[in-house]
């Protein structure tokens, strides 16, 4: 979803500055910035690492450039690999709540406020939280059943958490920061066959998404197309969450 965020704002003429885990593949970032005209700045870090997020906060305030927009985006989600994760709930661990607490919620808040200063001082400014369908709603378990796949605690709960900061965000930095998020609903990544076809009759669009899906809605919030708009959660679940 990162790849397809920072295509859509390159094509809108953005310069990006791309923030992911040490030892990362960057190497599409050349493509980008080479057939969109654009620069584009590459840092790794592992958000779950307090230290670490205070470095790049730092890199990032003393770059002499604008910060129009954040997307907070990266996340333990639900088919990470974490012991104690993708288990029944006596099983789940705390010390793996805690890691996605930090990851999926945590995070988002410190960057979102160790950035302000700059965001203050740049037009437009805006910050989307990239949420989930199941910050709002509890997991249909029989989507789930006969598969290895599953819906753990801390992710629903962190990204409930992550859809309050937003509405709380939004109120408290009006009217110089517009505050936003998307709840994405399911996409498809490959998932056992069951899990696809169940998920599809679950949906009225009959489909799951696909990282091209949520290009508009990143072109629409990081843009002054949404001017008037702050502390809304978009879903982009092929109305998943109408029934």
């Amino acid at each position: 979803m990162g790849r397809a965020f920072a295509e859509t704002l390159a094509e809108l003429g953005s310069n990006l500055i791309l923030i992911d885990l040490p030892g990362s593949d960057f190497s599409f970032s050349k493509q980008i910035a080479d057939k969109e005209g654009i620069n584009i700045r590459s840092l790794e870090c592992n958000l779950e690492n307090p230290k670490e997020r205070e470095e790049v906060i730092s890199h990032v305030n003393q770059l002499d450039h604008d910060l129009n927009s954040l997307i907070n985006n990266a996340a333990f989600t639900g088919t990470s690999n974490l012991h104690g994760w993708i288990d029944s709930i006596d099983k789940q661990t705390l010390e793996t709540w805690n890691r996605a607490i930090e990851v999926n919620l945590t995070s988002c808040f410190d960057l979102s406020k160790g950035l302000l200063r700059k965001l203050r001082a740049s037009k437009g400014a805006n910050i989307i939280n990239i949420a989930s369908i199941y910050g709002e709603f509890g997991p249909d378990w029989n989507l789930y059943e006969g598969t290895s796949m599953g819906n753990p605690a801390a992710y629903a709960a962190s990204k409930g958490g992550l859809i309050q900061l937003t509405k709380w965000m939004a109120t408290t930095l009006a009217p110089v920061i517009r505050v936003n998020s998307i709840s994405p609903g399911g996409i498809y990544r490959s998932q056992d066959n069951i899990f696809v076809d169940r998920y599809k009759l679950r949906t009225p669009l009959k489909r799951m998404a696909s990282e091209e899906d949520f290009k508009g809605a990143i072109a629409y919030l990081a843009s002054d197309l949404s001017a008037y708009v702050t502390g809304q959660n978009l879903r982009i679940d092929g109305g998943w969450g109408t029934w």
